[in-house]
């Protein structure tokens, strides 16, 4: 049987040498740039799961600069970044909600 991935074939043309070159540190640049936008996604999650409002607003609001511009390079599709930014946004919001009620009763 043969194996999930085909062989890639060297390139020959300095053109095509020159693109692998750039493909490898692009490609680095790229994962870099995708683990730090799902850290800040994470750290954001967690500050919400551990209740505390004045981090997880903070972290939010880093996480929105980073989730930006992620999106605009283009690693992640705007759509995607919005729906996170949605997502997170609420959870912090009802989060603060929960906050004032268990300080009123």
């Amino acid at each position: 049987m043969a194996s999930g991935k085909p062989k890639k074939k060297n390139p020959r043309l300095a053109s095509g040498l020159k693109r692998v070159r750039q493909d490898v540190k692009i490609n680095a640049a790229n994962t870099s740039l995708r683990s730090q936008y799902r850290t800040s996604v994470k750290n954001v999650e967690k500050a919400v799961v551990a209740g505390d409002k004045a981090k997880a607003t903070e972290l939010f609001g880093k996480m929105q600069a980073v989730v930006d511009s992620v999106a605009d390079k283009g690693i992640f599709h705007k759509n995607k970044a919005a729906r996170d930014k949605s997502r997170l946004s609420t959870k912090v919001k009802s989060m603060t909600a929960k906050v004032v009620e268990t300080q009123a009763a």
